[in-house]
């Protein structure tokens, strides 16, 4: 028996028929010269950098917005985030007409601040001192919810916002047929695990071969962690990585069970090989990517994957970052 945790493929495919008309079609694109460099035989990137928002966010966020009931949506939602899906679920509460708050960490990148706030969401920020601040915002988000009845969305950890997210995947895959590619490694950033739980199940069902692996920071590799011992873990506190928006300890309950009927595994990687990725992003692709946007790419270039020969997709998952962060970051590389 279907766990209820994990979206059938007609649950996805019924989202994306909702989605696709409010979100933009993100390319595919294909780098010779990342397969030069690789010795992959061809290696795609789909730079979910260039979707609304600057992430893949609004996709689950927008299709989570629709399931409310209409009193539901007249009170609004809260959530908390540090930043993408923040935005992601401003701009989509925008499209929609409903009333979003946003609990954010003091220490959120200004850009997603102000971002957030421009799609018309209220802002509510939160000091956390010592404690982890996922931790703090969540108790805040929780509050609010509480005291002005309004509904209390979960960032990733939601049946529905992992089969919203699940239509990146779907993309790709039409995308790689039309281009009469089949992806033997498919390569995605991990935070709390909303999009990998989608993408991981669109390519489960339709993909099988392919081989999943779930990229996160050193430190926050909760969801590789995680699938090793086969139950979910909490990762211990660890120092800040530059992939501000990777930094969950653990997993949320519906993803892991997403990626665990899809058979994934996953890679840990360095601030330093994320800030060589972003650079060369930039300079091969011309893309624009935040840290947590090139992790994925970052575990393709550090060569902790053999794939030599294969054809690989990378899901460039975001691309909010500031000038002055994105020049520091690949200054540093």
């Amino acid at each position: 028996m279907e766990s209820p945790l994990v979206p059938d493929l007609a649950h996805l495919r019924g989202a994306y028929a909702v989605t696709s008309k409010a979100t933009q079609e993100t390319p595919l694109l294909e780098s010779a010269a990342l397969a030069k460099a690789t010795g992959a035989a061809r290696v795609f990137v789909k730079p979910e950098s260039l979707q609304w928002a600057g992430s893949f966010k609004v996709r689950g966020a927008y299709w989570r917005l629709t399931r409310l009931s209409p009193d539901e949506a007249k009170r609004g939602v809260v959530a908390y985030s540090s930043g993408n899906f923040a935005q992601g679920l401003a701009a989509a509460g925008e499209a929609l007409g409903i009333p979003v708050t946003i609990v954010m960490p003091i220490d959120a990148p200004a850009a997603k601040r102000d971002a957030t706030a421009g799609y018309g969401a209220r802002v509510v920020l939160t000091d956390h001192g010592q404690r982890p601040r996922e931790e703090v915002a969540a108790e805040k988000a929780r509050q609010i919810a509480e005291e002005e009845g309004v509904v209390l969305l979960h960032p990733f950890d939601d049946p529905e916002i992992v089969a919203g997210q699940a239509g990146a995947g779907l993309e790709a895959l039409r995308q790689l047929e039309a281009k009469g590619a089949q992806a033997d490694i498919l390569f995605c950033s991990v935070g709390g695990g909303g999009l990998i739980g989608g993408v991981a199940l669109a390519f489960h069902y339709l993909s099988p071969s392919t081989d999943i692996i779930a990229v996160e920071p050193a430190g926050f590799d909760g969801m590789g962690n995680s699938l090793a011992h086969g139950e979910i873990e909490t990762m211990p506190m660890a120092p800040n990585s530059i992939c501000d928006g990777l930094m969950a300890r653990r997993p949320g309950v519906a993803p892991f069970a997403a990626v665990r009927k899809a058979g994934v595994h996953g890679l840990p990687v360095t601030d330093q090989s994320v800030r060589k990725a972003m650079k060369i992003a930039f300079e091969r692709m011309k893309l624009v990517l935040e840290p947590s946007g090139a992790a994925s790419l970052a575990a393709l270039l550090d060569g902790s994957v053999d794939v030599a020969g294969k054809t690989i997709l990378v899901i460039a998952t975001g691309g909010n970052v500031s000038l002055a962060d994105f020049m520091k970051h690949i200054s540093n590389a």
